[in-house]
């Protein structure tokens, strides 16, 4: 685990942003390469998020720094923080800060620091290290928390007793990276956090954050083994009374979503919400998504067992899975797969199905003689439904058939 100083220099010439980014640091101010992309370095993994920290205005440099690339430069006013965005490159710039927090759960306010001032702030050992990106320290790693020694025992560690009750998403990250690297929280870091859960730490911080945090858990490819987790630590419990973390429905989800191309994250989410949807509407409010995204999750909770049941019936002809599954969110189809639904049914929907359309409009009903009116709806849904049963093949057998059912409606 432990990388020399020449390794390290090495992995730092090998990232795939290297060949233009260290030529273009040169006669900037000294720019470390700080936080997630230092562990994986250390690690031989491919780092995915650039950030970078200098003690100084970090605009200024952003500025520079996309001049000299050919992109551009996004500052973020809140923490005198920078984007810059040059081709497939983005880099976050930000100068080297110390944090103080007004009330527990809230935003940080920040000061300028040095940089081991900016490592102690940060969230756990294994993310408080820096790598020099240029001049003659290039290559050369700062760690004053001891973050190489835990990654080679594979813990995850807080810096300091206040560190969940500061910023309780952090309860959430823990668990993230224990899963994700296949660490362990060391023996402090989780009294503290099921001290945190117990006494309402995530109750403190926006629903947003939150819904950031669980999702990026949820996305992870150990989902299930991290919903597990929360469940242990009691975390399911604190983001709300309601919520028993099932790690088996979420794992099922998760491989249903494979099946049906749904979001694998908010498959995993609606599971979580499944046993009891509606008295978890609340917490599902409270995380504040889109409200596309809201509306499939929820829908997804409250009907995929219904669907699950009514596809273990009995085989449900090709009209009836329309009247069943039309309108349905693919999380739906998801989770009601992980609950139980015969798998074929739902795959011809999803593959087959639901791309069934019909060649008529109601323009030609039109064109043959009646006036537009509701009963246009009901000829053209009668006409789906003969047409996904194969009682209609071609376009001139639609328009018989629909013409048929508003001759009928007449009668």
């Amino acid at each position: 685990m432990r990388a020399g100083h020449s390794q390290l220099r090495e992995r730092l010439r090998a990232l795939p942003p290297a060949r233009r980014l260290l030529p273009a640091l040169e006669g900037l101010p000294p720019t470390y390469l700080v936080g997630g992309a230092v562990r994986d370095l250390l690690r031989d993994q491919r780092a995915v998020d650039l950030d970078l920290a200098m003690e100084g205005d970090a605009v200024p440099v952003a500025q520079e720094l996309a001049r000299r690339l050919g992109g551009q430069a996004v500052r973020h006013e809140r923490f005198g923080t920078a984007t810059v965005v040059a081709g497939e490159m983005t880099l976050d710039l930000a100068q080297t800060r110390r944090e103080r927090y007004e009330r527990p759960g809230a935003l940080p306010t920040v000061a300028p620091a040095s940089l081991e001032a900016d490592l102690a702030r940060r969230d756990f050992a294994i993310n408080a290290m820096a790598v020099a990106l240029s001049g003659d320290a290039f290559g050369r790693l700062h760690d004053p928390l001891g973050g190489m020694e835990d990654l080679a025992r594979g813990v995850v560690r807080v810096l300091h007793e206040q560190s969940f009750i500061d910023d309780p998403t952090r309860l959430l990250r823990a668990v993230r990276y224990e899963t994700r690297l296949d660490f362990a929280l060391d023996a402090d870091t989780e009294r503290l956090a099921r001290a945190a859960a117990r006494t309402g730490a995530l109750a403190t911080v926006s629903g947003a954050r939150v819904r950031d945090e669980l999702l990026d858990l949820l996305a992870e490819e150990e989902a299930a083994r991290a919903v597990a987790r929360l469940g242990a630590l009691r975390l399911d419990r604190a983001l709300d009374p309601a919520l028993a973390a099932d790690a088996e429905l979420v794992a099922s989800a998760e491989l249903g979503a494979i099946e049906t191309g749904a979001d694998r994250a908010l498959s995993g989410l609606a599971a979580l919400l499944a046993p009891d949807p509606l008295a978890l509407i609340p917490f599902l409010d409270r995380l504040a998504l889109p409200a596309p995204r809201r509306s499939a999750v929820a829908r997804a909770a409250g009907d995929a067992a219904t669907i699950a049941r009514r596809l273990r019936s009995r085989p449900a002809r090709p009209s009836e899975l329309h009247e069943l599954l039309s309108g349905e969110p693919p999380e739906a189809l998801a989770l009601a797969l992980a609950l139980g639904a015969a798998p074929a049914p739902i795959m011809d929907w999803t593959v087959r199905l639901c791309h069934v359309r019909l060649a008529i409009t109601g323009d030609d009903l039109v064109a043959a003689g009646f006036e537009p009116s509701p009963a246009f709806g009901r000829a053209l849904e009668e006409t789906l439904r003969r047409k996904l049963d194969g009682e209609v093949e071609d376009r001139a057998a639609e328009l018989c058939a629909a013409l048929e059912v508003l001759r009928e409606g007449e009668a």
